[in-house]
């Protein structure tokens, strides 16, 4: 093996659902990813990464197995295959926004299934075969568990009595008549390496850098940069409105005056801009600037 291939990482990548925000939050982490739709190969621009893109279903074993040396998937399939796997870092998206995926026990709404104990002796579909085995196993239920190929949730109550399926915000099981009885656990995407590739020190520190951009990508999602120029003697007004990241950057102007301008930034939250800026305004704050961000480092 060349020092080349030596100095090479594995990833593996979503592909389906989660593949065009896994690319954006990658391009926003700074990989400048190229995609050819009709190869499962994506271009890095990193010749220190080989990416490929799999169904997240298939990628825990992939890892597993040394095939792959990371890669991104969700929490549900690692479960679901049952590897032992290194989680690196948690990256709460998912294709509908930022919220983590749930796994809901949901049967027919006119059904008389209330608790996990009311399966014993039903037929349950869902993707989650495994899991869903080793949890009625706990509460001591036997039924009938069948793999769901898709459309789970249309399935019930005809052709099985309960479903388990993962959705973000509950809209398709209510459309469906379903109710949700247990919310199972909370799945999201998370990198995670096979324990050799995690025992190479050149691997790791790669991983590692990864993890750190990808977070970093994350944090930066909804906040925003804020600039502007107060008064002395208003300082303490506009600082008063600031629930900074931590506390503001303050410098003075050049040719400040007898005013004694200062320049101050801070980043905060982009939900409550709308709000902060015509306080900021009212309490001497000029010169406003508000600017995307692309990575906050914590």
């Amino acid at each position: 093996m060349t020092m080349a291939e030596d100095r090479q990482l594995r990833i593996g990548l979503p592909k389906g659902s989660l593949q065009n925000s896994t690319i954006e939050l990658l391009r926003k982490a700074g990989f400048s990813v190229t995609v050819d739709e009709r190869a499962y190969s994506p271009d890095m621009g990193d010749d220190e990464l080989w990416a490929v893109l799999l169904r997240a279903q298939e990628l825990p074993l992939y890892i597993d197995h040394g095939v792959l040396d990371c890669g991104l998937t969700g929490y549900d399939w690692i479960l679901e295959r049952n590897v032992d796997l290194v989680e690196v870092c948690n990256l709460i998206y998912a294709k509908g926004g930022m919220r983590p995926y749930r796994w809901v026990l949901a049967v027919h709404e006119s059904s008389d299934i209330n608790s996990i104990e009311d399966l014993q002796g039903k037929r349950i579909a869902t993707e989650l075969v495994s899991v869903t085995e080793r949890l009625l196993a706990e509460h001591g239920v036997e039924a009938e568990v069948e793999f769901s190929w898709g459309a789970t949730e249309a399935k019930c109550p005809d052709l099985v009595d309960a479903v388990v399926e993962g959705t973000e915000t509950g809209s398709t099981l209510y459309a469906n008549n379903l109710r949700i009885v247990q919310v199972l656990f909370e799945s999201c995407t998370k990198l995670v390496a096979n324990k050799e590739a995690w025992a190479d020190p050149w691997k790791r520190a790669k991983i590692e850098s990864i993890a750190l951009l990808l977070n970093a990508a994350l944090e930066a999602e909804n906040k925003v940069g804020l600039k502007m120029n107060a008064r002395a003697e208003d300082l303490d007004a506009v600082i008063g409105c600031l629930p900074a990241l931590k506390k503001p950057t303050i410098s003075p102007l050049a040719n400040g005056g007898d005013d004694k301008w200062v320049a101050v930034e801070t980043i905060v939250d982009q939900k409550i801009v709308k709000d902060l800026i015509p306080a900021l305004k009212a309490a001497g704050a000029q010169g406003i600037i508000e600017y995307p961000l692309t990575k906050v480092v914590l």
